[in-house]
């Protein structure tokens, strides 16, 4: 696997690639692997002839309150488990070289309304800095395929939204999310659980399994199905930030008429954010 930090010589090795007829594909990281992320570089290796992972621990994402400076950075650990992935390329930029030491950047591209409630609400700022960091890497690499866990969902509809509205040739491609055997969704954050906390978190997603049953079987009550789980959440010692069922394509609060739905949430588990959804389609 070769690793780059500059523009310059990936894109040196890109346009290479290119001019062989090699299909690009791109999946960008902020580092701190773990099986969940090895999942998005299998299925690229599998659909693109030459896949190049980005790690980059963008500080326009962090908040206020968000300490940029303790996100966990294991670069040698992950070089290791890309390798083993197969991904051909590692781009690992410093901050100067995607943003130019300019401190002051803006988002160059409108952010969706549907980034404005959930997490863009938790965390003012957090959606313009991934579309501002998104939409460089897209140009830097240029990929025919960008691969993105679907655990951030209200992510994957903003990448979407972004491609669509900047009209780039880029197939978007959704992975599902993976779990640990309690149905947990693997994240970087779940190295900050304690033993008691991990058992605790594993209801998130027991919590939004009962409530996609529920729809499933006739529950047209939403906003009485969502103050129950968030109730049965604090009984775990789980503070609810939000858990909410919508509209899947829009993130509008569903009614009983919509057939594709989401059920997102998120909580705090100890000092640990935790973010989990599920599907729901009605037929």
């Amino acid at each position: 696997m070769q690793t780059f930090t500059t523009v310059k010589a990936l894109r040196t090795e890109l346009n290479l690639q290119k001019c062989e007829g090699n299909s690009i594909a791109l999946v960008p990281t902020m580092g701190n692997l773990h099986a969940g992320h090895i999942k998005l570089f299998e299925e690229a290796v599998a659909g693109a002839d030459f896949v190049v992972g980005s790690i980059f621990v963008n500080p326009l994402q962090f908040g206020a309150d968000e300490d940029l400076d303790a996100y966990p950075r294991t670069l040698a650990e992950d070089k290791i488990k890309l390798e083993q992935s197969g991904c051909h390329c590692l781009f690992a930029p410093p901050a100067a070289e995607i943003y130019l030491d300019d401190a002051d950047v803006q988002p160059v591209i409108r952010v969706p309304e549907l980034a404005l409630d959930f997490c863009g609400r938790s965390r003012p700022g957090h959606f313009e800095g991934v579309i501002t960091v998104v939409n460089r890497l897209f140009n830097i690499v240029q990929p025919n395929q960008a691969y993105f866990g679907l655990k951030d969902y209200q992510q994957y509809l903003v990448i979407q939204r972004l491609i669509a509205e900047s009209y780039l040739p880029i197939e978007l491609i959704g992975i599902e999310t993976q779990r640990e055997t309690s149905g947990l969704a693997l994240s970087s954050r779940n190295n900050y659980l304690n033993e008691v906390e991990r058992e605790n978190a594993a209801q998130l997603y027991r919590s939004i399994q009962t409530v996609a049953e529920q729809i499933l079987k006739g529950g047209g009550d939403f906003c009485q199905l969502e103050s129950n789980a968030k109730e049965e959440l604090i009984t775990r010692f789980i503070q609810p930030d939000y858990f909410a069922i919508c509209d899947a394509t829009t993130l509008t609060r569903a009614t009983p008429q919509d057939k594709d739905l989401v059920i997102l949430a998120a909580a705090y588990v100890g000092a640990s954010r935790l973010i989990d959804n599920m599907r729901v389609q009605l037929y």
